[in-house]
């Protein structure tokens, strides 16, 4: 039983990447708004009941490979070292995501990523339906502060400024190579504006939030 239970969900699992990744295709092609979800089915060779059934919106056929991801901050905080504060855990992770050009920094000039950035910051309805995973993100680390003591406001304004200062991040990097410069070329810039930005961070929350103790 358990093992067809495992081959059912591996099935459902392929599914969900072959809809996404032919929907991506299909936006990068013609664009987000040009590209109809029946255009996506049909390119799959599924039905849009289907299709709706592993996807709750078109937006989401794009925007769903953040769902892997909405727990990272909340990880990192819950996560970090003794005598690390949160704004510290944060800004170390970014800085190293920096230095890697990882995609969720903005700072990576790969054909691909790069087309799949413009197509979600030049898409209004895709920025709208974004919010919806950055919400998630921020109730997820909002939580974790709550567990070491800080009141429900501090974590929820905590909570936004940070997941907040990595979304702005990654969208000023991205116009930087969305303006011709390579990744290595803009890294020094992207490195001043994490430091400043953390900087800022760091002056009004880490009287307000908790060192980790030993």
């Amino acid at each position: 039983m358990e093992n067809t239970t495992g081959l059912r969900e591996n099935k459902k699992l392929r599914t969900r990447r072959q809809l996404a990744a032919t929907a991506l295709e299909l936006f990068l092609e013609r664009g987000f708004d040009a590209v109809s979800v029946a255009d996506v089915a049909a390119a799959a060779e599924v039905s849009k009941p289907t299709l709706f059934r592993y996807f709750a919106s078109k937006e989401d056929l794009v925007l769903d490979r953040f769902a892997d991801h909405q727990d990272e901050v909340a990880r990192l905080v819950r996560d970090r070292g003794a005598g690390q504060t949160p704004v510290a855990a944060v800004r170390a992770h970014f800085l190293e995501a920096l230095a890697d050009r990882d995609p969720i920094t903005g700072l990576c000039d790969h054909p691909n990523v790069l087309a799949f950035q413009r197509l979600l910051f030049t898409t209004a309805s895709l920025e709208s339906r974004l919010t919806h995973y950055t919400s998630r993100e921020v109730e997820l680390l909002a939580a974790v502060l709550e567990v070491e003591s800080v009141d429900p406001l501090t974590a929820r304004l905590s909570a936004e400024y940070l997941v907040g200062a990595r979304r702005e991040l990654g969208r000023e990097n991205f116009r930087r190579i969305d303006a011709g410069q390579s990744a290595d070329a803009a890294h020094s810039a992207a490195v001043a504006d994490a430091e400043r930005a953390f900087g800022l961070l760091a002056g009004g929350l880490d009287g307000a939030l908790p060192v980790r103790r030993g």
